[in-house]
Protein backbone atom coordinates (compact mmCIF):
# COMPACT_ATOMS: atom_id res chain seq x y z
CA UNK A 1 0.00 0.00 0.00
CA UNK A 2 3.15 1.96 0.66
CA UNK A 3 4.59 1.94 -2.43
CA UNK A 4 1.14 2.31 -4.18
CA UNK A 5 1.11 5.74 -2.67
CA UNK A 6 4.54 6.84 -3.37
CA UNK A 7 3.89 5.66 -7.41
CA UNK A 8 0.62 7.24 -7.23
CA UNK A 9 2.19 10.48 -5.79
CA UNK A 10 5.05 10.82 -8.66
CA UNK A 11 2.42 10.09 -11.37
CA UNK A 12 0.49 12.91 -9.79
CA UNK A 13 3.62 15.25 -9.65
CA UNK A 14 4.77 13.94 -13.71
CA UNK A 15 1.55 15.89 -14.45
CA UNK A 16 1.86 18.65 -12.94
CA UNK A 17 5.25 19.35 -14.74
CA UNK A 18 3.74 17.58 -17.98
CA UNK A 19 4.86 20.33 -21.18
CA UNK A 20 2.11 21.76 -22.98
CA UNK A 21 3.52 22.88 -26.04
CA UNK A 22 2.71 26.92 -26.30
CA UNK A 23 -0.19 27.58 -28.87
CA UNK A 24 -0.21 31.21 -29.49
CA UNK A 25 0.01 33.74 -32.43
CA UNK A 26 3.91 34.81 -32.45
CA UNK A 27 2.97 38.40 -34.58
CA UNK A 28 1.09 39.30 -32.03
CA UNK A 29 2.39 42.67 -29.63
CA UNK A 30 2.75 41.76 -25.98
CA UNK A 31 4.83 41.80 -23.07
CA UNK A 32 7.03 39.24 -21.01
CA UNK A 33 6.00 38.54 -17.71
CA UNK A 34 9.58 38.08 -15.19
CA UNK A 35 8.11 36.20 -12.02
CA UNK A 36 11.04 35.69 -9.73
CA UNK A 37 9.83 32.76 -7.99
CA UNK A 38 11.19 31.99 -4.27
CA UNK A 39 14.72 31.85 -3.83
CA UNK A 40 16.30 28.95 -3.49
CA UNK A 41 13.44 26.89 -4.88
CA UNK A 42 14.06 27.03 -8.60
CA UNK A 43 10.56 28.19 -9.18
CA UNK A 44 10.91 31.18 -11.01
CA UNK A 45 8.86 30.99 -14.55
CA UNK A 46 8.23 33.12 -17.79
CA UNK A 47 4.76 34.91 -18.58
CA UNK A 48 3.77 35.88 -22.11
CA UNK A 49 0.50 38.04 -21.94
CA UNK A 50 -1.00 38.50 -25.89
CA UNK A 51 -1.89 41.92 -25.50
CA UNK A 52 -4.46 41.44 -28.52
CA UNK A 53 -6.53 38.89 -27.46
CA UNK A 54 -6.07 39.91 -23.96
CA UNK A 55 -4.59 35.89 -23.15
CA UNK A 56 -2.02 35.29 -20.54
CA UNK A 57 0.29 32.14 -20.81
CA UNK A 58 2.22 30.91 -18.11
CA UNK A 59 5.31 28.53 -17.70
CA UNK A 60 6.01 29.43 -21.45
CA UNK A 61 9.93 28.77 -20.98
CA UNK A 62 9.65 25.35 -19.16
CA UNK A 63 6.46 24.25 -22.07
CA UNK A 64 8.80 25.54 -25.07
CA UNK A 65 11.97 23.78 -23.67
CA UNK A 66 10.88 21.25 -21.30
CA UNK A 67 13.51 22.43 -18.39
CA UNK A 68 12.87 24.98 -15.24
CA UNK A 69 13.80 28.34 -15.79
CA UNK A 70 15.64 28.06 -12.94
CA UNK A 71 16.32 30.20 -9.64
CA UNK A 72 14.98 34.31 -9.27
CA UNK A 73 14.47 35.41 -12.67
CA UNK A 74 15.11 39.28 -12.38
CA UNK A 75 15.27 40.58 -15.24
CA UNK A 76 14.67 40.54 -18.93
CA UNK A 77 15.72 42.58 -22.75
CA UNK A 78 15.13 41.92 -26.13
CA UNK A 79 17.78 42.42 -28.56
CA UNK A 80 17.98 41.46 -32.31
CA UNK A 81 15.27 38.95 -31.78
CA UNK A 82 16.22 37.65 -28.85
CA UNK A 83 15.12 37.48 -25.46
CA UNK A 84 17.89 38.13 -22.65
CA UNK A 85 16.46 36.60 -19.14
CA UNK A 86 19.08 37.30 -16.33
CA UNK A 87 18.89 34.59 -13.63
CA UNK A 88 20.34 35.95 -9.81
CA UNK A 89 20.39 32.95 -8.36
CA UNK A 90 21.08 30.66 -10.89
CA UNK A 91 23.96 32.67 -12.08
CA UNK A 92 23.46 32.84 -15.58
CA UNK A 93 21.42 34.56 -18.41
CA UNK A 94 19.11 32.60 -20.72
CA UNK A 95 18.72 33.60 -24.26
CA UNK A 96 15.46 32.76 -26.04
CA UNK A 97 14.04 33.21 -29.65
CA UNK A 98 11.04 35.65 -28.53
CA UNK A 99 8.24 34.39 -30.93
CA UNK A 100 8.97 30.74 -29.77
CA UNK A 101 10.49 30.95 -26.41
CA UNK A 102 12.81 28.22 -27.52
CA UNK A 103 16.13 28.08 -25.68
CA UNK A 104 18.96 29.37 -28.11
CA UNK A 105 21.80 29.53 -25.55
CA UNK A 106 23.43 30.79 -22.33
CA UNK A 107 25.55 33.24 -20.78
CA UNK A 108 27.45 31.76 -18.04
CA UNK A 109 30.45 32.70 -15.80
CA UNK A 110 28.73 35.23 -13.53
CA UNK A 111 28.48 35.41 -10.14
CA UNK A 112 25.16 36.97 -9.42
CA UNK A 113 23.52 38.64 -12.01
CA UNK A 114 21.16 41.62 -12.06
CA UNK A 115 20.81 43.26 -15.32
CA UNK A 116 21.40 43.59 -19.29
CA UNK A 117 22.00 46.18 -21.23
CA UNK A 118 23.03 46.45 -24.95
CA UNK A 119 25.89 48.72 -25.63
CA UNK A 120 25.61 48.01 -29.07
CA UNK A 121 25.25 45.15 -31.65
CA UNK A 122 28.85 43.93 -30.44
CA UNK A 123 28.86 44.54 -26.40
CA UNK A 124 26.94 44.15 -23.44
CA UNK A 125 26.80 44.75 -20.12
CA UNK A 126 25.78 43.03 -17.06
CA UNK A 127 25.70 44.03 -13.42
CA UNK A 128 26.31 41.82 -10.36
CA UNK A 129 25.31 41.94 -6.56
CA UNK A 130 28.77 40.68 -5.58
CA UNK A 131 31.21 40.20 -8.34
CA UNK A 132 32.50 43.84 -7.63
CA UNK A 133 32.36 43.88 -11.41
CA UNK A 134 30.01 44.59 -14.49
CA UNK A 135 30.67 41.90 -17.02
CA UNK A 136 31.54 42.79 -20.58
CA UNK A 137 29.51 40.27 -22.70
CA UNK A 138 30.00 39.31 -26.42
CA UNK A 139 26.01 39.14 -27.82
CA UNK A 140 27.19 36.41 -30.60
CA UNK A 141 29.89 34.37 -28.99
CA UNK A 142 27.23 34.46 -25.35
CA UNK A 143 30.04 34.73 -23.19
CA UNK A 144 31.69 37.27 -20.94
CA UNK A 145 34.69 38.44 -22.77
CA UNK A 146 36.06 40.63 -19.69
CA UNK A 147 34.67 43.42 -17.07
CA UNK A 148 34.52 46.55 -15.56
CA UNK A 149 36.01 46.78 -11.99
CA UNK A 150 33.90 48.53 -9.55
CA UNK A 151 35.26 47.62 -6.59
CA UNK A 152 35.98 50.42 -4.00
CA UNK A 153 38.09 48.53 -1.78
CA UNK A 154 35.90 48.81 1.42
CA UNK A 155 36.24 46.25 4.01
CA UNK A 156 33.22 46.74 6.09
CA UNK A 157 30.76 46.95 2.88
CA UNK A 158 30.35 44.71 -0.26
CA UNK A 159 30.81 47.63 -2.81
CA UNK A 160 29.78 48.43 -5.50
CA UNK A 161 26.75 46.04 -6.05
CA UNK A 162 25.86 47.31 -9.60
CA UNK A 163 22.00 47.13 -10.46
CA UNK A 164 20.02 48.99 -13.61
CA UNK A 165 21.88 50.54 -16.71
CA UNK A 166 21.29 53.60 -18.65
CA UNK A 167 23.07 55.33 -21.63
CA UNK A 168 24.09 58.41 -22.27
CA UNK A 169 26.05 58.81 -25.09
CA UNK A 170 28.87 56.65 -24.82
CA UNK A 171 28.53 56.56 -21.03
CA UNK A 172 26.49 53.85 -18.79
CA UNK A 173 25.03 54.83 -15.65
CA UNK A 174 24.74 52.23 -12.66
CA UNK A 175 23.49 52.41 -9.54
CA UNK A 176 24.73 50.83 -6.41
CA UNK A 177 21.86 50.20 -4.35
CA UNK A 178 22.98 47.71 -1.49
CA UNK A 179 24.75 49.52 1.53
CA UNK A 180 25.62 51.87 -0.83
CA UNK A 181 25.00 55.48 -2.40
CA UNK A 182 26.84 55.56 -5.50
CA UNK A 183 25.37 55.99 -9.08
CA UNK A 184 28.43 55.33 -11.10
CA UNK A 185 29.85 56.25 -14.64
CA UNK A 186 31.13 53.82 -17.41
CA UNK A 187 33.19 54.78 -20.33
CA UNK A 188 31.80 52.26 -22.72
CA UNK A 189 34.54 52.89 -25.15
CA UNK A 190 36.96 51.93 -22.53
CA UNK A 191 35.27 49.65 -19.95
CA UNK A 192 36.38 51.57 -16.85
CA UNK A 193 34.65 53.97 -14.14
CA UNK A 194 35.19 57.30 -15.16
CA UNK A 195 33.25 59.24 -12.73
CA UNK A 196 30.07 58.84 -10.19
CA UNK A 197 27.70 60.79 -8.41
CA UNK A 198 26.79 60.86 -4.62
CA UNK A 199 23.14 60.12 -4.16
CA UNK A 200 21.34 60.06 -1.27
CA UNK A 201 21.14 56.23 0.62
CA UNK A 202 20.38 52.72 -1.22
CA UNK A 203 19.28 54.04 -5.57
CA UNK A 204 17.21 51.83 -5.81
CA UNK A 205 16.09 52.37 -9.44
CA UNK A 206 16.60 55.06 -12.14
CA UNK A 207 15.44 55.93 -15.56
CA UNK A 208 16.78 58.82 -18.50
CA UNK A 209 14.29 60.95 -19.24
CA UNK A 210 13.62 63.14 -22.71
CA UNK A 211 15.75 66.36 -21.35
CA UNK A 212 18.72 64.18 -20.53
CA UNK A 213 18.17 64.04 -16.85
CA UNK A 214 18.87 61.18 -14.90
CA UNK A 215 16.03 60.55 -12.42
CA UNK A 216 17.44 58.28 -9.12
CA UNK A 217 15.06 56.62 -6.35
CA UNK A 218 16.59 56.10 -3.54
CA UNK A 219 15.25 54.02 -0.11
CA UNK A 220 16.81 55.59 2.49
CA UNK A 221 18.19 52.08 3.69
CA UNK A 222 16.22 50.64 6.99
CA UNK A 223 15.81 50.70 10.86
CA UNK A 224 18.78 49.25 12.06
CA UNK A 225 20.95 49.24 8.78
CA UNK A 226 24.73 49.74 9.69
CA UNK A 227 24.73 51.66 6.28
CA UNK A 228 22.61 54.15 7.29
CA UNK A 229 18.92 54.93 7.58
CA UNK A 230 17.56 58.29 6.41
CA UNK A 231 14.36 59.36 4.24
CA UNK A 232 13.87 58.29 1.07
CA UNK A 233 14.30 60.59 -2.35
CA UNK A 234 13.66 60.86 -5.84
CA UNK A 235 16.72 62.99 -7.14
CA UNK A 236 16.90 64.82 -10.63
CA UNK A 237 20.47 64.68 -11.89
CA UNK A 238 22.10 66.39 -14.88
CA UNK A 239 23.37 63.60 -17.47
CA UNK A 240 25.62 65.70 -19.01
CA UNK A 241 27.11 68.00 -16.42
CA UNK A 242 26.30 65.40 -13.02
CA UNK A 243 24.67 67.91 -10.98
CA UNK A 244 21.97 67.31 -8.90
CA UNK A 245 19.22 69.46 -10.29
CA UNK A 246 16.19 68.47 -7.57
CA UNK A 247 15.31 66.12 -4.67
CA UNK A 248 11.95 65.11 -3.78
CA UNK A 249 12.00 63.61 0.00
CA UNK A 250 9.84 61.21 1.66
CA UNK A 251 8.81 60.09 4.56
CA UNK A 252 11.31 58.29 7.32
CA UNK A 253 8.81 55.09 7.00
CA UNK A 254 8.25 55.36 3.01
CA UNK A 255 9.14 52.54 0.61
CA UNK A 256 9.76 53.75 -2.47
CA UNK A 257 10.76 51.84 -5.48
CA UNK A 258 9.83 50.53 -9.18
CA UNK A 259 11.32 53.85 -11.00
CA UNK A 260 10.08 53.61 -14.38
CA UNK A 261 8.99 56.22 -17.28
CA UNK A 262 6.60 56.62 -20.22
CA UNK A 263 7.76 55.87 -24.02
CA UNK A 264 7.93 59.78 -24.60
CA UNK A 265 10.31 60.32 -22.02
CA UNK A 266 7.98 63.01 -19.62
CA UNK A 267 5.98 60.88 -16.94
CA UNK A 268 7.94 59.08 -14.21
CA UNK A 269 5.51 56.14 -12.22
CA UNK A 270 6.86 54.56 -9.17
CA UNK A 271 5.70 52.38 -6.35
CA UNK A 272 5.65 53.67 -2.89
CA UNK A 273 2.56 51.77 -1.14
CA UNK A 274 -0.03 53.25 -4.04
CA UNK A 275 1.72 53.81 -7.54
CA UNK A 276 2.47 57.21 -8.50
CA UNK A 277 2.93 59.34 -10.99
CA UNK A 278 5.18 62.34 -11.95
CA UNK A 279 5.96 64.79 -14.95
CA UNK A 280 9.13 65.23 -15.48
CA UNK A 281 8.93 68.80 -15.80
CA UNK A 282 6.88 69.28 -12.76
CA UNK A 283 8.34 71.14 -9.41
CA UNK A 284 5.58 69.48 -8.04
CA UNK A 285 5.22 66.44 -5.08
CA UNK A 286 4.02 63.58 -6.94
CA UNK A 287 1.19 62.60 -7.02
CA UNK A 288 -1.32 59.16 -6.34
CA UNK A 289 -2.06 57.71 -9.92
CA UNK A 290 -3.23 53.99 -8.71
CA UNK A 291 -4.73 53.96 -4.90
CA UNK A 292 -2.91 50.71 -3.22
CA UNK A 293 -5.82 47.88 -2.09
CA UNK A 294 -4.56 47.37 0.56
CA UNK A 295 -4.62 49.09 4.44
CA UNK A 296 -3.33 52.09 5.28
CA UNK A 297 -0.84 49.74 7.68
CA UNK A 298 -0.29 46.87 5.26
CA UNK A 299 2.58 48.02 2.70
CA UNK A 300 1.20 45.52 0.31
CA UNK A 301 1.83 43.02 -2.27
CA UNK A 302 2.82 45.67 -4.91
CA UNK A 303 6.10 44.06 -6.22
CA UNK A 304 6.97 45.33 -10.02
CA UNK A 305 5.45 47.77 -11.89
CA UNK A 306 5.93 48.30 -15.54
CA UNK A 307 4.82 51.27 -18.58
CA UNK A 308 4.31 49.72 -22.34
CA UNK A 309 6.55 52.13 -24.39
CA UNK A 310 4.19 52.60 -26.92
CA UNK A 311 0.59 52.34 -25.69
CA UNK A 312 1.54 54.11 -22.18
CA UNK A 313 -0.18 51.35 -20.18
CA UNK A 314 0.77 50.82 -16.85
CA UNK A 315 1.43 47.12 -15.91
CA UNK A 316 1.21 46.64 -11.51
CA UNK A 317 2.65 43.32 -10.12
CA UNK A 318 0.99 42.11 -6.93
CA UNK A 319 3.07 39.46 -4.84
CA UNK A 320 0.31 38.46 -2.75
CA UNK A 321 1.87 36.53 -0.24
CA UNK A 322 4.86 35.94 -2.03
CA UNK A 323 3.98 32.01 -1.72
CA UNK A 324 0.76 31.60 -4.64
CA UNK A 325 0.65 32.51 -7.64
CA UNK A 326 1.19 36.65 -8.20
CA UNK A 327 -1.61 38.75 -9.67
CA UNK A 328 -1.02 41.70 -12.04
CA UNK A 329 -3.37 44.67 -13.11
CA UNK A 330 -3.23 46.49 -16.03
CA UNK A 331 -4.21 49.75 -16.71
CA UNK A 332 -4.68 52.89 -19.45
CA UNK A 333 -2.66 55.85 -19.65
CA UNK A 334 -5.73 57.61 -17.74
CA UNK A 335 -5.41 54.81 -14.88
CA UNK A 336 -8.59 53.22 -16.37
CA UNK A 337 -8.48 49.34 -15.43
CA UNK A 338 -8.16 47.34 -18.29
CA UNK A 339 -7.44 43.44 -17.38
CA UNK A 340 -6.44 41.56 -14.22
CA UNK A 341 -3.96 38.57 -14.94
CA UNK A 342 -2.68 35.21 -12.88
CA UNK A 343 0.94 34.72 -13.14
CA UNK A 344 3.76 32.84 -11.64
CA UNK A 345 5.17 33.48 -8.06
CA UNK A 346 6.17 36.54 -7.02
CA UNK A 347 5.55 38.80 -10.52
CA UNK A 348 8.58 41.57 -10.38
CA UNK A 349 9.65 42.59 -13.92
CA UNK A 350 8.10 43.28 -17.40
CA UNK A 351 9.69 43.21 -20.88
CA UNK A 352 8.10 44.65 -23.86
CA UNK A 353 8.29 43.16 -27.20
CA UNK A 354 6.45 44.71 -29.94
CA UNK A 355 4.91 42.70 -33.18
CA UNK A 356 8.07 41.33 -35.29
Amino acid sequence: MLCLMVLASCMKDDELWERRPVQHDPASEGVFIINEGNFGYENASLSWYDIEAGEVYNDVFYNANAIPLGDVALSMEVHGGLGYIVLNGSGKVYVIDVNSFALKGKITGLTSPRYIHFVDDSKAYVTDLYARAVAIVDPALLQVTGSVDVNNHDPHFYQHPTEQMVQYGKYVFTNCWSYDNKVLVIDSEADVVADSVEVPLQPQSMVLDRYDNLWVLTDGGFEGNPYGHEEPALVRIDAEGLAIGKVFGFSLDDLPSELRINGSGDTLYFLNRHVYRHAVISDHDPEIFIESPYGAQVNGGYYGLGVDPVRSDVYVADAVDHVQRGVVYRFSAGGVALDTLRTGINPGNFCFRPPP
